[in-house]
Order: structure tokens, then C-alpha cells, then sequence
């Protein structure tokens, strides 16, 4: 049987407006224990920031997080994303292709309505695997 989207995705994203400081960001990041927000304007997704983003293109360069704002360092159009009729298979395809671990879900029009994850998928196809226990682990702090 063929699982979709919409039945594994998370629904309880973080979102954030492309002025949003990156020091809010991670703020934020830290109090929902998630690597991610989806940067949006009103319905409309601009980008996403991930932990490694704030890292790599924000700290290593010298960026104030005070300052900076997340639609500087974040992952712009054109993204990869699904639909929550797409299936798990088209999303492990999509990871694969374009070597990423999260895409966003939106629905017509590009309105963010969730994420999945590697793990998520991980916890569906394979339960029993190690990556599916690492996912359903409580985060350290």
C-alpha cells in the first residue's frame, strides 16, 4: 500500500517571516527541538533555514545573529517540495536526488502546511531501524 505525505509529514512546523532575526530563529529552533524553520510571508514560502545554514553561511562568515536576517541565510527558490498527496516513495526519491534530509510540504499555491524528514520516513518504511529509534528519541539538551 502506498502511504502519502500527509500521513507521516509533521504538522507542527516552525515558521518565521524573512526579517526575522537569526538569533530568533534559533531561539526558536532550540524551544520546539527542531533543525528547521520554514521561512514564509503570510501563505507564501520564501525559504528554509536549517541549523547547519545558521552555521555554515551565518557564523562561519562573520554574521551578527542579532543582525543578520534569515531571508540572508536561508535556502531560497527554487525549493524541493511535496505535495501531502505525494507518496513517502516520490519523497526518498526527492531526499536522494537533491542530497537533502527535510522538504517542505505545501499545499496549492505554495502554502507551507508541514515538513518531512529522513526520520519520519525512516520510522514509516523501516520501524525497527536505527535510524527510526534515533528519530523517536527524546533530543538531548
Amino acid at each position: 500500500m502506498t502511504t502519502r505525505i500527509r500521513d507521516v509529514m509533521s504538522t507542527h512546523t516552525t515558521a518565521v517571516e524573512p526579517m526575522t532575526t537569526v538569533a530568533r530563529a534559533a531561539l526558536l529552533m532550540r524551544e520546539h527541538d527542531v533543525g528547521d524553520v520554514l521561512v514564509a510571508y503570510d501563505c507564501d514560502l520564501f525559504g528554509v533555514l536549517t541549523d547547519r545554514d545558521i552555521v555554515l553561511r551565518g557564523v562561519a562568515e562573520g554574521h551578527d545573529p542579532e543582525a543578520t536576517t534569515v531571508g540572508s541565510l536561508c535556502t531560497r527558490p527554487p525549493l524541493v517540495t511535496l505535495a501531502p498527496e505525494d507518496t513517502t516513495d516520490h519523497a526518498v526519491e526527492l531526499m536522494r536526488h537533491h542530497a537533502v534530509r527535510r522538504l517542505p510540504v505545501v499545499e496549492h499555491g505554495g502554502c507551507p502546511v508541514g515538513v518531512v524528514s529522513l526520520g519520519d520516513l525512516a520510522a514509516e518504511e523501516d520501524p525497527h531501524s536505527a535510524l527510526a529509534d534515533i528519530s523517536r528519541a527524546t533530543p538531548t539538551r
